[in-house]
């Protein structure tokens, strides 16, 4: 006849509760990652200054006061938003290594 422990084996997995599993895709963006991220807005919007720059030199009469707030405004809020760091913190991941040592019901090894 099987051990006590053996006989039931089909419940034994609605016995151990489930822990919620962590993907790589739940780890926040790296330093890097972030810094060229915030580089290609800061260069979008430094970008779109330098077409109401020129579009100064088009503009007629008082529509020239749309472009010039623009390159004018522009710098700060690009500056601001380079600035920003965004903290998307997913799920707490956990840290593997925590694995103990089996240990059999009857306590010999």
């Amino acid at each position: 006849m099987a051990p006590q422990h053996m006989r039931n084996v089909e419940s034994y997995d609605s016995e151990v509760p489930s822990q919620p599993s962590s993907a790589i895709t739940s780890l926040p963006m790296s330093p890097d990652e972030e810094r060229k991220v915030r580089m290609v807005r800061y260069a979008t919007a430094m970008g779109i200054r330098m077409i109401c720059i020129a579009a100064c030199f088009f503009t007629p009469g008082w529509w020239l006061l749309i472009p010039a707030l623009g390159a004018i405004a522009l710098p700060y809020f690009a500056v601001i938003a380079a600035n920003t760091v965004v903290n998307r913190s997913g799920p707490a991941v956990e840290r593997p290594g925590a694995l103990l040592p089996y240990v059999s019901r009857d306590g010999a090894s």
